[in-house]
């Protein structure tokens, strides 16, 4: 009987393939050998399709069953293992490959300025950095996740679904890396006027208070950087049961845009937001693209954030009085106790004065984030 070791082979061949031949010559069944050996038919199964490995009490018994010398085994199982690494080697190096085409789609070059990745120059390395942050196996199964199914709806310009989900992954990391209190929906609508009175503040003073206040009621804020292609302005999803996350992008930089945008995004959090969806705001998204739900959704939110932001009855009153020079703004913003810019903005947004009118009463944010 002689026993060949194949070194090197490309074939990953298990040593129960040899086994099960040792043991035909011998006239013996794989129930006589199990007997012999005294071990469970089962795991001998296992052996034979190379599910289990031969270890060194293992191969030693067999070397008393059979005749074949203990170090053969751990040999053969050792090289078949060796090959079946090396295979899956091979297999990710191909896979790396294949996927280098995607490296630019998911924006590597800003999410490695931002440190998110490490800054690489060998694309298999860079492949390989965007797995780990987005925590895959392979880029190819991102689009199957719920997570990120939001950022491949359809756009009015070409933006990059792939971007998206990168920026949305931001949000994910900081996110998970955030401690808060778990989500108390009664505590987040008790906090909004004094999230509102936050607005009179400058960035450096306000910053600080306003994630502390949300983090208070279960929710994270995430000022976001931008990202190409995006088109994105906000987003909120829900990382577990009792953590819900309010991203913002930090591309604009008009104050009273801002804190529309944060109200409206606190208003789908309040109103809509299930512990499944994604809720992405692009200004990009084309309304008729949108179920009827959604529709009603973002109008809702809308709504939520400006009557929130302007008490309804007091502004109508002021447009109703039809003077809006500077010094009447002024005062209607002191007397609700809001940013000036938010009422210019307002006033701006429902044509109430043109779009160039009062731009010095707005403040413009300069975010280091």
């Amino acid at each position: 009987m002689v026993i060949r070791q194949e070194v090197h082979s490309d074939l990953p061949i298990p040593p129960g393939e040899y086994l099960a031949e040792i043991i035909a010559e011998l006239g013996m069944t794989k129930d006589e050998l199990a007997k012999r050996m005294n071990r469970p038919a089962a795991k001998l199964s296992a052996i034979f399709a190379g599910d289990k490995a031969i270890t060194s009490d293992t191969a030693l018994q067999l070397e008393k069953v059979v005749g074949v010398p203990a170090h053969i085994w751990t040999g053969l199982e050792a090289e078949y293992r060796l090959t079946l690494a090396r295979l899956q080697e091979a297999r990710e190096h191909q896979q790396l490959q294949d996927e280098s085409e995607l490296i630019t789609k998911f924006c590597y070059k800003e999410l490695a300025e931002l440190g998110f990745v490490a800054k690489k120059t060998k694309p298999l390395e860079k492949v390989a950095e965007l797995q780990r942050f987005f925590g895959v196996t392979s880029l190819r199964n991102i689009t199957d996740l719920r997570r990120y199914q939001a950022a491949f709806r359809s756009a009015r310009r070409k933006r990059s679904p792939e971007a998206l989900t990168a920026w949305l992954r931001i949000g994910e990391v900081k996110g998970q890396k955030t401690v808060c209190a778990p989500f108390d929906i009664n505590k987040l609508e008790r906090t909004l006027q004094e999230l509102r009175s936050l607005t009179l503040r400058a960035p450096e003073q306000f910053e600080p208070e306003l994630h502390k206040i949300l983090a208070d009621a279960g929710v994270v804020l995430v000022l976001a950087p931008h990202l190409s292609k995006t088109y994105a302005h906000g987003a909120t999803f829900w990382l577990g049961r009792d953590k819900a996350v309010l991203m913002l992008t930090l591309r604009g930089s008009w104050a009273d845009i801002f804190w529309f945008s944060l109200f409206h995004e606190l208003g789908h959090i309040l109103l809509h937001l299930s512990k499944q969806e994604v809720i992405l705001e692009s200004d990009e998204v084309e309304t008729e693209n949108l179920s009827c739900k959604d529709q009603a959704h973002e109008s809702e939110a809308n709504q939520f954030a400006t009557d929130t932001l302007i008490p309804p009855e007091a502004y109508k009153n002021f447009v109703e009085s039809g003077s809006f020079y500077r010094g009447d703004i002024e005062r209607f913003a002191s007397q609700v106790d809001i940013d000036t810019g938010i009422v210019v903005g307002r006033l701006q947004h429902d044509d109430h004065i043109q779009k160039s009118w009062h731009n010095q009463l707005r403040s413009r944010y300069e975010w280091k984030g």
